[in-house]
C-alpha cells in the first residue's frame, strides 16, 4: 500500500508565497516523475510541474518562473515553492507521482490541499 500526503496549503494574499510538500510512504522500491497537478471550480485538473528521478522538470507556462518543483529522493518527498502567487492559482493542489514497488509500478495521487489567494 502506498499512501501520498501533502501539506502546506492555505490562504494568502496576492503577491504572497506557500510552500507545498507531498509525502510518499508504504510499499516503495523506487520513484520515478513526481509532480503537482491543480484543478479549480468548474475547470479540468492541469500539471503546474513535475519532476524525474534525475532531476529535469517541466512547469506550466502561467507559473514559469513563479514557482520551483523540487524533491528529496532520501525523504520520498517532493516539493513546491510558489512565490508571487495571484488569485487565479487558487484551487485544490494535487500531488502525482509514478512508484515502483516489488511487484507491480503505479501512479498514485494525493488527497489534495486547498490554495486560496486573496486579490
Amino acid at each position: 500500500q502506498v499512501q501520498l500526503v501533502e501539506s502546506g496549503g492555505g490562504l494568502v494574499q496576492a503577491g504572497g508565497s506557500l510552500r507545498l510538500s507531498c509525502a510518499a510512504s508504504g510499499s516503495i522500491f523506487s520513484i520515478d516523475t513526481m509532480g503537482w497537478y491543480r484543478q479549480a471550480p468548474g475547470k479540468q485538473r492541469e500539471l503546474v510541474a513535475n519532476i524525474r528521478s534525475g532531476g529535469s522538470t517541466d512547469y506550466a507556462d502561467s507559473v514559469k518562473g513563479r514557482f520551483t518543483i523540487s524533491r528529496d529522493n532520501a525523504k520520498n518527498t517532493v516539493y513546491l515553492q510558489m512565490n508571487s502567487l495571484k488569485p487565479e492559482d487558487t484551487a485544490v493542489y494535487y500531488c502525482n507521482a509514478k512508484i515502483h514497488n516489488t511487484k507491480y509500478v503505479g501512479y498514485y495521487w494525493g488527497q489534495g490541499t486547498q490554495v486560496t489567494v486573496s486579490s
